[in-house]
């Protein structure tokens, strides 16, 4: 039985990772900023919850020692992230950008993960096939977004892709300075979600089911690259 912890995933893409997880018999830490939506989430797909702030040092580093105390840790999901350019009447471009949704987004989705990659890699080293799964998007291609072929060539926002293309050097950093890791980054999917307003338009199990597929991958998986559902792509 493999030990995961999912941060963000009380609900949407963090909460049908979980679901599917705990029915394949994995063991689920289900992490949650909120404490009680937390409780509610896991309670009802079988998890064990956690409070974890990732914006907050003192959250994440009481959320390591629970999971310390429960047995330690195989997988770590890098699920919470926000989208702080996305009103009520869509994406705001950049013209309308300004430094604090830059800096809210980056607190979240970058500097997060580095928070909790930091307090939890005493844990991962522990086990005998840790991984990590950094949940990305492929709005963080570089390739992708500067080619007008591309689906999402279009979108106007600034702060998410840039956070996202940031969490995907982080995936490459850590794979090189921890090689007894399997650390990956992934995009699911444009799944509906409350993050883009429930605008994808691929279920949440859909978009679970590649992050499941590289948190379960073993230590003979690949490391340090970026996937789709179809595989591998480009930077």
């Amino acid at each position: 039985m493999t030990a995961i912890l999912i941060t963000g995933a009380n609900k949407g893409l963090g909460l049908a990772t979980a679901r599917q997880l705990v029915s394949a018999g994995h063991k689920v830490f289900l992490g949650s900023r909120d404490a009680a939506r937390g409780l509610r989430a896991a309670n009802d797909v079988g998890a064990m919850p956690v409070q974890l702030d990732v914006t907050d040092d003192a959250s994440v580093a009481a959320a390591a020692e629970v999971v310390a105390a429960a047995g330690g840790l195989d997988v770590l999901i890098n699920n919470a992230g926000i989208q702080a350019e996305m009103s009520s009447t869509g994406v705001l471009g950049a013209g309308e950008h300004t430094g604090d949704i830059m800096r809210t987004t980056l607190e979240t989705n970058v500097i997060g993960p580095v928070r909790v990659l930091h307090a939890f890699l005493p844990l991962l080293q522990q086990s005998s096939a840790p991984v990590v799964v950094n949940v990305s998007s492929g709005l963080a291609s570089l390739a992708s977004l500067s080619d007008p072929s591309f689906q999402g060539y279009g979108y106007p926002g600034v702060a998410y892709p840039t956070s996202k293309a940031a969490l995907n050097m982080i995936t490459v950093q850590y794979a090189k300075a921890f090689p007894g890791m399997r650390i990956n980054s992934v995009e699911p999917g444009f799944t509906k979600t409350d993050l883009n307003h429930n605008t994808g338009h691929q279920s949440v199990e859909d978009g679970a089911a590649v992050i499941i597929g590289l948190a379960l991958i073993g230590p003979d998986g690949p490391t340090g690259g970026y996937f789709d559902a179809n595989g591998p792509l480009p930077w």
